[in-house]
């Protein structure tokens, strides 16, 4: 009998949450209501264990990451003229909500041997900004004095890859001393961990998490954000639904409440059904025991890599929440190449992606800002060489032992 394949990513529910969402089909609400109330308490909740002290840690749920990152630039007064700074080697979420607002997105190179953004290579792109000159260097040959957006920089988008947060203490010393605005892109990296202790995603100004289906936890799709600015805070509760002053909740759960309500902003409809948040309450109260099994697979990888010439090992720490297992090949040691070895793996039933293509190449920002391949380096070059496992709670020894066996069959051509 054939072996089943083996799925890249794979959520782990089960009965817990088949028995939340069931509540809250009963429960006669299934818009934003008691449960989304309860999952952003007990989410701030658990993020306030490792960042304590006042103000308060808020959280709001909302439908998407993309749209809690939207949200956090539009409370920051992000609009056109503005320039936001994030890495290339992200999704495109992170830099179409800077799009979305008129803003301008500003690439940034990762740091040689990482995916994390480099703090020198923003130091030096916002000091090409500050004398005037645009944020991209001219190419060698060229006379041209750069290229790329005019504007004012005014916030930077760290973005946490693969669990493994950021160098956060560099990043924000960079943003404070140039006056940015600091969004963390928490999309991979819930439960990771700052050396500090802190939990990533409550050292910027706001935060962003991500539950889609392929997530650490997740809700099927859905995000929160949080802060500890109390008007940033009321700002986006107002914005993710329409620009009303008062929540659908209190107007028509409470038969005392007026139906009354006003539209103070032309807001947007980005907030979390009662349904997902039921989801996610059972996924937050599982996230240390979900975290556990992918360190786990994830130490396997490594023993079992570790000496294999030709692949290299994903930078990593004691705070890494290990949502990816992103392996780099050593392009002369494995002649069949990243693409071909991709092909080889599937071939061999094992699921396998890649994360990411860096923005810079795709065609919209490319032609909008006259970008080429070269300009980015270090993220070209973790690009062509990365290939992300599979790593997902439930997957259990058998079947990475299987995609162990078949990584270094792929790679020794047999």
């Amino acid at each position: 009998m054939a072996e089943a394949d083996i799925p890249f990513a794979l959520p782990f529910t089960g009965q817990e949450e088949e028995a939340a969402a069931l509540r809250a089909l009963r429960s006669g609400w299934l818009t934003t209501g008691a449960e989304a109330l309860a999952f952003e308490e007990e989410f701030s909740a658990f993020l306030q264990e490792r960042a304590p002290g006042p103000p308060h840690l808020k959280a709001l749920a909302v439908n998407s990451a993309t749209s809690g990152l939207h949200l956090a630039l539009e409370a920051l007064g992000l609009g056109p003229g503005d320039i936001v700074l994030l890495p290339s080697y992200t999704f495109t979420a992170t830099a179409e909500v800077a799009r979305y607002l008129g803003a301008e997105a500003v690439f940034v190179d990762v740091k040689p041997g990482t995916f994390h953004l480099d703090p020198a290579a923003l130091e030096a792109t916002l000091d090409r900004i500050e004398r005037g000159l645009p944020p991209y260097p001219p190419r060698p040959g060229s006379a041209s004095p750069g290229f790329g957006p005019q504007g004012r920089p005014k916030a930077l988008i760290p973005v946490h890859f693969g669990g493994l947060p950021c160098d956060m203490d560099a990043l924000t010393a960079i943003a404070e001393k140039r006056g940015l605005a600091v969004v963390e892109d928490a999309a991979h990296a819930f439960p990771s961990q700052l050396p500090d202790g802190r939990w990533t995603g409550t050292r910027g100004d706001l935060g962003v998490f991500s539950f889609y289906a392929t997530k650490t936890i997740t809700t099927g799709e859905g995000g929160m954000v949080v802060g500890r600015n109390q008007a940033l805070m009321d700002r986006i509760a107002v914005m993710r639904l329409h620009g009303i002053d008062r929540a659908a909740w209190n107007r028509y759960s409470d038969p005392r409440a007026s139906w009354y309500y006003e539209v103070i902003e032309p807001g947007f409809k980005y907030n979390m059904p009662d349904i997902l948040a039921a989801i996610g309450r059972v996924q937050l109260g599982r996230a240390r025991s979900l975290l556990a099994e992918r360190a786990a697979l994830a130490r396997g990888y490594d023993e079992a890599f570790q000496d294999e010439a030709g692949l290299v090992l994903p930078p990593t720490g004691p705070g890494d929440a290990r949502h990816l297992y992103p392996l780099r090949l050593e392009l002369a040691r494995v002649p069949l190449g990243r693409d071909a070895a991709i092909r080889a793996l599937k071939e061999a039933g094992i699921g396998v992606s890649v994360h990411f293509i860096p923005l810079h190449t795709m065609p919209y920002y490319r032609e909008r800002y006259g970008l080429a391949e070269e300009d980015f380096p270090a993220s070209m070059d973790s690009f062509r060489r990365e290939i992300s496992l599979p790593l997902w709670p439930g997957m259990g020894e058998a079947r990475m032992e299987r995609v162990i066996r078949a990584v270094k069959a792929v790679i020794h051509g047999r």
